[in-house]
C-alpha cells in the first residue's frame, strides 16, 4: 500500500459509517495520472483507493473520512453516498479489460473492507449503478461474476429457462427494490444490464425481468442496514 495524502476530503456527515463501496474506473492514461488528478485540490475530487493495472494501491484518504468520489447518485434511500461508501478508482480506460494482477488487488482489498466495516456482498456497487445515466463505470468489461463466486459482490441466479415478453412494470418494480432510482425506464434498463447482462441488447426482455427480480427477492436495498 503506498500512502499519498489528498486534501480533498471531509468528516462523514450525521456520524455515517461505510456500508457501501463503489467501484470506479480512472478513464485516465495511468494510475500515476489519476492518484495526482485525485490529489489536486483544483480537482475537487477524490477517492480512498486506486488500484493501477500492475497491482499497485495507492490509498489516498483514510476509510474513516468522506472522499468526493460519488457527487450527486443515490443508492435506495441513500442521497449521500459519499457519506456512507469507501470509493475504489481501478486505472483502466473504459475500453481495456482488467489485468489480473489488479484484480487480484482488488479482491484482496476488497475482502479487508468488508470485513473491517461489515459490509455486505449486495453493498458493493458500481458508479454506473447509483448515477444511471450519467455514469457507465466501471464499465461492460469488469468482471462482476468474478467478485460475486469471491463473495464479494452480488450476481443474479441464471439457470433455468424464461418464456414471455419483458413486463415493464415488474422490471421497474424489481430495480428499484434493488436500489436503483431517479432515471427513466430506459436508462434503468442500460444501466442494469452494463452490471447483470453486459452485450445485452434490444428491448426489455423476460430474461431482464427474471433477472432483476431475483435480485430483489434476495437483496432488497433498504432492509435495515447497521448505520441506516
Amino acid at each position: 500500500m503506498i500512502w499519498k495524502p489528498s486534501p480533498n476530503f471531509g468528516e462523514r456527515r450525521d456520524g455515517a459509517l461505510p456500508d457501501m463501496v463503489v467501484l470506479h474506473y480512472t478513464a485516465m492514461r495511468s494510475a500515476r495520472a489519476a492518484v495526482e488528478w485525485l490529489c489536486n485540490p483544483e480537482a475537487q475530487v477524490s477517492a480512498h483507493y486506486v488500484i493501477g493495472r500492475n497491482g499497485n494501491c495507492w490509498q489516498l484518504v483514510e476509510e474513516e473520512m468522506r472522499a468526493w468520489h460519488a457527487g450527486a447518485g443515490a443508492w435506495g434511500s441513500v442521497t449521500d453516498v459519499n457519506s456512507r461508501s469507501i470509493g475504489i478508482e481501478l486505472s483502466n480506460t473504459g475500453f481495456e479489460t482488467f489485468p489480473e494482477p489488479q484484480l487480484v488487488s482488488l479482491e484482496l482489498l476488497l475482502a479487508e473492507i468488508m470485513r473491517r466495516w461489515a459490509i455486505r456482498p449486495e453493498r458493493v456497487i458500481g458508479h454506473s449503478d447509483m448515477a444511471p445515466g450519467r455514469k457507465i463505470d466501471p464499465g461492460p468489461l469488469f468482471p462482476w461474476v468474478r467478485l460475486a463466486r469471491n463473495g464479494l459482490a452480488v450476481h443474479p441466479d441464471t439457470s433455468g429457462g424464461v418464456r414471455g415478453d419483458g413486463d415493464m412494470l415488474k422490471f421497474q418494480n424489481a430495480v428499484r427494490a434493488l436500489g436503483y432510482r431517479n432515471c427513466t425506464s430506459d436508462v434503468m434498463l442500460d444501466a442494469f444490464r452494463r452490471r447483470f447482462r453486459p452485450f445485452a441488447w434490444g428491448p426489455l426482455s423476460a430474461e431482464d425481468v427474471r433477472r432483476a427480480e431475483d435480485l430483489a427477492r434476495r437483496y432488497p436495498v433498504d432492509r435495515i442496514v447497521r448505520n441506516a
